[in-house]
């Protein structure tokens, strides 16, 4: 189920690639922490997922939220004279950081985790083999 999203967001990016589009200046500044708040919200939905704790509907507002957040701070930052865009964009990049050392961690742990329960069943057969013979 995780490949999903990692596919579809692939799929996204080829697609992007192919298309020949150009984003107009003034609006440059919004589709940035734009694309920095889905990237957030992707890996902290995966994240979720893999912990187990996954929530559609939490998964969905927020990331509608976070994207309208982030782009709410660089229109306010442009209106007061404020560069507030690097502002958005470290703190996303911040969590995007931080959801991706945690889904690693998920990973490792399950790897060990299975390397651990391979372990004791080589052990137990082992055992029985020795017992039985």
């Amino acid at each position: 189920m995780i490949l999903i999203p990692i596919l579809a967001l692939f799929v996204g990016l080829l697609l992007g690639a192919q298309l020949s589009s150009v984003v107009p200046p003034a609006f440059a500044p919004y589709l940035s922490v734009a694309v920095l708040a889905g990237l957030d919200s992707i890996c902290g939905g995966s994240r979720s997922y893999l912990e187990g704790k996954f929530q559609a509907d939490i998964f969905s507002s927020g990331f509608l939220f976070n994207i309208l957040l982030a782009i709410f701070f660089v229109w306010l930052g442009l209106g007061i004279g404020l560069n507030l865009l690097l502002a958005v964009a470290v703190v996303f990049g911040t969590r995007i950081f931080t959801n991706l050392s945690l889904i690693r961690r998920v990973f490792v742990s399950r790897m060990s985790d299975q390397k651990a329960k391979r372990m004791v069943e080589r052990e137990s057969a082992a055992k029985a083999e020795s017992e039985s013979a």
